[in-house]
């Protein structure tokens, strides 16, 4: 599992209307740690936004798979319970597991999410699904 940092960025920028308004945007970043984080969303956010702009939080979250999708700019965050059975006991155990789904929606991100989990071999549900505010992912990048 890698780790993830989810960052807060804040800036300033003109609206349609010629308005100054103030943005707080939502990135995930793929990072070893919270300084590297910090780094790489300053970096990633130069090429985005013209002026100041600084990151005002930054969060280690769970993520145990991406699903991707170029034709879509939500992401949506699903717990998925993995199921297996404890042969000592009798009962059926479940394993959450975190994944983001980059969709157009709730139904088309669980289409994707399942369509991704296909070639998984293990028994799973779906315990639920919700849109964030993440703009982006940004992955690591070997320089």
């Amino acid at each position: 599992m890698q780790n993830y940092f989810l960052t807060t960025v804040k800036y300033e920028r003109t609206a349609e209307e010629g308005k100054i308004v103030k943005v707080s945007e939502q990135h995930l970043v793929d990072a070893l740690s919270f300084t590297e984080a910090e780094a790489r969303i300053n970096k990633e956010m130069q090429s985005f936004i013209s002026g100041e702009f600084f990151v005002d939080k930054i969060a280690r979250t769970k993520v145990n798979e991406l699903f991707y999708n170029d034709n879509a700019d939500k992401w949506f965050k699903a717990k998925v319970n993995f199921i297996s059975l404890d042969e000592i006991k009798g009962i059926e155990k479940k394993t959450p597991s975190f994944m983001y789904v980059q969709a157009n929606d709730i139904k088309d991100a669980e289409e994707r999410l399942n369509e991704g989990m296909k070639k998984s071999m293990a028994d799973y549900e779906i315990a639920s699904i919700t849109e964030t505010k993440i703009i982006d992912v940004f992955k690591y990048k070997a320089e």
